[in-house]
């Protein structure tokens, strides 16, 4: 049988709510920079021209926030975290991915998950991403709830051990599987 699209507890929404923690900083790409260090042979510092010269994957993907809402078919458009993994040396002990904005907002995933569908999208729509969802770029975990996907991403930090995130100190599950209703702990 096939699985329903909507996880449980979800309902689908037509626009795009705005949540976020902090307020929605205005980055122009042109003073945009972003980092990219931890478990990695050649940590870096890419600035928007570098990011945009990197190999551009688009996906489909929906979105569940764990206030409820589901967004259905995303059109995004990034780097893919595989690509960054691989040309910058991803270290044998690495074993998730750390994102984090410039206003002290962070979350941890998996590497296996970030690397098989993660991407730092500073695209939506067709249109670049707007500030207020996450732009010049935000991360992208589709297959966790949200705030799995950093808004504002300066950093990407590749760990050998788990951090807990901003939400995740705050009694949110770390695990954060919308299918699993992996709300709060």
């Amino acid at each position: 049988m096939e699985r329903a699209r909507i996880p449980p507890g979800q309902g689908v929404t037509k626009g795009w709510p705005l949540l976020h923690v902090g307020s929605v900083p205005e980055v122009p790409p042109e003073r945009w920079r972003i980092v990219l260090g931890g478990a990695l042979a050649r940590p870096v510092e890419l600035a928007w021209h570098e990011f945009l010269a990197l190999p551009q994957t688009r996906v489909r993907a929906d979105f569940h926030c764990v206030t409820g809402w589901s967004k259905l078919d995303n059109d995004w458009e990034g780097v893919r975290l595989e690509e960054l993994a691989r040309r910058f040396g991803l270290a044998p002990a690495a074993r998730f991915v750390r994102f984090a904005d410039p206003q002290g907002y962070d979350t941890t995933v998996p590497l296996a998950l970030a690397l098989s569908e993660g991407l730092l999208a500073h695209r939506h729509g067709g249109a670049p991403l707007a500030s207020e969802h996450g732009g010049p770029v935000r991360a992208l975990v589709p297959s966790l709830y949200a705030w799995k996907s950093c808004k504002w991403v300066a950093r990407v930090e590749f760990l050998d051990t788990e951090a807990l995130g901003f939400w995740e100190q705050r009694g949110y599950h770390n695990g954060a599987d919308p299918w699993k209703e992996e709300r709060l702990v």
